[in-house]
């Protein structure tokens, strides 16, 4: 009873304050729960008090960040939301008492419909310029991934997605290691667009692909004559190309050792001399260097340079295989489907539970990469509107018949179907009803609410 005149008091404050205003404005608490919302908000949604408060905020508001907000207690100013088929601006901030986070508050910043409409109008038009000109500079300085395609709920890809926007300002050498397929050109774009040098060229090269003999060349370019068959007025090399952006060394372990000289005198001195050239050339680029090979074997063989190590390994960051990351592969699934069905034109709407448990048993050897291609090639093979187990190659087939005789699984696999199926039951005891499937779980709203998107539970 006390409890409820608190709360009751809590909102005729909240209504005094807020209840004029002509913003909208919402309040949650630290689980993501609405306890308040003004006239405003709810004559927007169309809702009213009995419908709202009382229930998570992704109940009732579309695309909302208020619970991640009461729980990481991190404001974010200005954001743009999407909201009923417009884009509003709203500012969230977390409440605290003391150092405890309790909730947090939510203004969405627009004074009448009238001027809100302009005002939706003039974002709309900007966003469309915004769009037109982010793909001319994607054309002209050759970025087509941010750190936004790279998606994941495991806490191993979150954490490297974290590493990256901290030292994506910086112009420090960074050697992105991975196994074939796991993404490590996407992570150097990101790198790349997160940092002062966006604008500017990001160039690619793969050492793998390029022969010895012509790499040089490739690299620091050549003059006019400078041997036998050189295109007339020269060609600027590679890193000539990347000044005053970002030049990524794809499969650098491959690279031969006299070009490993050349680069490291790049990286130490901002200078290059290119062949035929009669003295060096100043240039300013940021290395992003990416292998598969253990490189300290390499060195240990004398097939790379220690020297050259320490100049691009100045932080090293590891991206996942797949194999070891299944909590991933529900969400990339889903993606890929629908991203592959609507460049194809094809109606294929979901996957086979069978399937998604035949992906979680495979081991990706080809890891985000080979399961793109499986998908695009499934979408080909099957003819109805869902994914079955008979539409994936034969090699899928083979490896879960063994994987299945071993009776082995990954630990993490284990551990991510466990909880998958512990959030099920809860449910279904619960009749559907989170509150008490948090209670079940012992567990909070916001985290309940996380696990079902992160399991495709909805």
């Amino acid at each position: 009873m006390e409890k409820m005149k608190h709360l009751e008091g809590l909102e005729h404050i909240y209504d005094i304050l807020f209840g004029s205003l002509h913003h909208c404005v919402v309040i949650v608490d630290e689980q993501g729960v609405i306890t308040y919302m003004n006239k405003c908000y709810y004559d927007f949604l169309g809702t009213s008090r009995a419908i709202a408060v009382g229930r998570h905020v992704t109940e009732v508001i579309e695309n909302t960040r208020m619970h991640l907000v009461a729980a990481s207690g991190e404001s974010e100013k200005a954001n743009m939301q999407y909201i009923r088929g417009n884009y509003m601006i709203a500012d969230r901030v977390p409440l605290y008492d003391g150092s405890r986070i309790i909730g947090a508050l939510g203004l969405v910043m627009f004074r009448d419909r009238k001027e809100w409409a302009e005002m939706n109008q003039h974002i709309k038009t900007l966003m469309l310029e915004l769009e037109s000109y982010q793909k001319q500079v994607e054309q002209l300085n050759g970025t087509s991934y941010s750190l936004h395609d790279a998606l994941s709920v495991s806490p191993e890809m979150e954490e490297v997605k974290r590493n990256v926007r901290k030292v994506a300002p910086s112009d420090v050498s960074v050697l992105l290691r991975g196994e074939t397929g796991t993404g490590k050109e996407l992570f150097a774009q990101g790198l790349h667009k997160l940092s002062e040098r966006s604008m500017k060229p990001f160039v690619k090269v793969n050492c793998a692909a390029i022969p010895g003999d012509l790499l040089e060349s490739e690299l620091f370019g050549y003059e006019e004559g400078a041997f036998t068959g050189a295109k007339k007025g020269g060609k600027p090399g590679k890193f000539q190309l990347a000044d005053q952006g970002t030049i990524f060394l794809d499969e650098i372990g491959d690279m031969p050792l006299n070009t490993q000289v050349k680069i490291l005198r790049v990286l130490q001195e901002g200078e290059l001399e290119p062949l035929g050239a009669q003295g060096p050339r100043q240039v300013d680029v940021r290395v992003v260097a990416a292998t598969n090979q253990p490189i300290e074997e390499l060195i240990e063989n004398q097939q790379f340079r220690e020297d050259l190590y320490y100049r691009i390994n100045v932080i090293s960051l590891t991206i996942p295989p797949l194999r070891d990351r299944p909590e991933d592969i529900p969400l990339l699934s889903k993606f890929m489907l629908q991203k592959v069905t609507e460049r194809l034109g094809k109606r294929i709407t979901a996957f086979d539970q069978q399937v998604l448990d035949r992906f979680l048993d495979y081991p990706w050897p080809g890891n985000v990469r080979e399961l793109e291609n499986t998908i695009e090639a499934t979408v080909h093979l099957t003819e109805g509107e869902t994914i079955q187990l008979s539409d994936l190659p034969a090699r899928m087939m083979d490896v879960g018949q063994a994987n299945r005789k071993s009776g082995i699984k990954p630990l993490k696999q284990v551990i991510a179907e466990a909880e998958k199926d512990a959030v099920k039951q809860a449910l279904k005891e619960a009749e559907g009803d989170k509150r008490t499937a948090c209670e079940l779980l012992g567990i909070g709203k916001s985290n309940l609410y996380n696990k079902i998107m992160k399991y495709n539970l909805e």
